[in-house]
């Protein structure tokens, strides 16, 4: 396993990291906890050293197992976790968002309690999880520069989402120069991603780039095909079929990069956004030890070239020559400044 530099923070983390969000949490299907500590203590001995979590996932359990693993293997491994949504005041409606609560006060207090849980006084990576611009103000950003310097934290960043966009967030991050900015990012879902490389480039700035779902929800390591039948509860039903339906023939589009017994297409995803300079880490959602064999390998099998760059990048700027909506809208993406900078980047239509 090859690692890359965590902003300036002298933190290295794997190029493929674990997303712990499918432990603790039912979202992606039934999953019994000592299935999901060996998992984790599987991708360890792939290799795997970035592990990320939160507290809001299965409301601390996920911090929890986590912790268990850090007991025992913690000098092996790179901890992130976020904090911002407050579940210890308000139920959780199914895969609903629950409400975000930045008042500094509540913050230190939210990164103490995932500390005992993590069984830890100290984690490599603190992040906000989902933050607005407004969010952002002077007392959180005072309160991140203490718990680095108290030896809290030894590095910052925002993880966005649940929706694709917050374009807005991650370019107040960047130009912050936080270590890190965390966000959905693939092959077929490349709006956010190429935004975020190209104000990198812009700012000549240090923060690292951490996508997630690098699959598309299973579409690009073809685990979800016409014939799946998503399990009740996973959380890869909130797609519309549309978009499970086009993307099936974007895929095939794809078939280019795959190398017989050489790089499979799910390694061909991790491989696409490993050939940025400024990503640090992929972290896919892994649901098996076969997953971990076959993704956490990805970095060893052939680089893309840039000419296979350069092909998926024009092939999602023609919709991959597919006429026929996906019903994914993109006046959907998620903003906080009433699409501005959705429509400065070009997402959307300035009228």
């Amino acid at each position: 396993m090859q690692h890359r530099e965590l902003g300036d923070s002298g933190i290295d983390v794997s190029e493929v990291g674990f997303g712990a969000w499918v432990i603790g949490t039912d979202w992606w299907g039934d999953r019994d906890e000592s299935d999901a500590l060996e998992m984790v203590e599987y991708a360890l001995d792939a290799g795997i050293n970035y592990f990320d979590t939160s507290d809001v996932y299965g409301h601390g359990r996920s911090e929890e197992l986590l912790g268990e693993v850090l007991d025992e293997r913690g000098d092996e491994m790179v901890v992130a976790t976020k904090v911002g949504y407050d579940f210890y005041n308000n139920p959780q409606a199914g895969h609903g968002e629950l409400p975000k609560e930045y008042d500094a006060e509540y913050l230190r207090e939210a990164v103490e309690k995932s500390l005992d849980r993590l069984g830890t006084d100290h984690v490599e990576y603190l992040q906000l999880h989902n933050p607005d611009v407004a969010e952002m103000d002077t007392e959180v950003l005072e309160l991140l520069d203490e718990l680095r310097e108290e030896d809290v934290a030894d590095a910052i960043g925002v993880a966005l989402g649940p929706s694709i966009g917050w374009l807005a967030e991650g370019d107040f991050a960047i130009e912050r120069e936080f270590d890190g900015v965390q966000y959905v990012g693939n092959m077929l879902e490349q709006d956010v991603h190429r935004h975020f490389v190209e104000t990198v480039e812009r700012e000549g700035a240090s923060t690292s780039l951490i996508p997630r779902v690098p699959h598309s929800s299973g579409l690009l390591n073809e685990q979800v095909t016409p014939e799946t039948e998503l399990e009740a509860g996973d959380h890869r039903g909130f797609r519309p079929d549309e978009w499970y339906d086009t993307g099936f023939e974007k895929v095939d589009t794809l078939r280019f990069l795959e190398r017989d017994g050489e790089r499979t297409m799910g390694q061909a995803a991790i491989q696409w956004l490993l050939s940025y300079d400024s990503v640090a880490s992929v972290t896919p959602t892994f649901r098996s030890k076969a997953d971990i064999d076959e993704w956490a390998s990805a970095p060893e099998t052939p680089a893309l070239s840039d000419e296979e760059r350069t092909k998926v990048e024009e092939l999602y700027a023609d919709d991959f020559g597919i006429d026929r909506f996906d019903g994914m809208e993109k006046e959907e993406y998620r903003t906080s400044v009433d699409g501005d900078d959705l429509r400065a980047a070009g997402i959307l239509n300035a009228d």
